[in-house]
């Protein structure tokens, strides 16, 4: 059977095995959709990964997190938070402070002006993923989850 993948990458020999055309496939996907995240981001002046941050200290509230708890809750890894932390504090979107009780610990908290950002983001990220996802109807994304979490060790 031919290939979607192998023709739309131009590739003329079959591969190697499922597991390759597989793993190629959901690295393509992955690729196109954080591409399509990218372009609707950019205007607002974030990035994928900024943006990321900013969801997950919305989600911290108040308490704000360690900037190693930020990078654990990341949904793709980045070496250098402290470079995003940076950016972001930068712009004004979180703030960064010492914690009286032990001072080797920065504590990272989202801003007002980071709040407004992601408020005006919320709807059109949904959008976006709602139409990316659109082809697929809910059961199947249910075990579209299923499967990408048995890959991903998360069951």
């Amino acid at each position: 059977m031919e290939s979607k993948l192998g023709n739309a990458i131009k590739q003329k020999r079959p591969f190697k095995s499922v597991h390759d055309e597989a793993f190629l496939l959901i690295q393509r996907t992955a690729s196109e959709l954080n591409q399509e995240v990218s372009e609707l981001l950019k205007p607002y002046g974030v990035t994928p990964a900024k943006y990321n941050v900013l969801r997950i200290l919305r989600g911290a509230r108040d308490c704000g997190l360690a900037c190693g708890g930020v990078a654990e809750r990341m949904v793709t890894r980045d070496p250098d938070v402290t470079r995003l932390l940076d950016g972001l504090e930068a712009q004004g979107l979180v703030a960064r402070s010492r914690e009286s009780e032990d001072r080797r610990v920065v504590t990272v908290r989202i801003s007002e002006e980071g709040l407004r950002l992601l408020a005006k983001l919320d709807a059109p990220v949904e959008a976006l993923t709602v139409a990316q996802l659109g082809r697929v109807d809910e059961v199947e994304l249910g075990v579209l989850i299923s499967i990408l979490e048995r890959i991903s060790k998360l069951e």
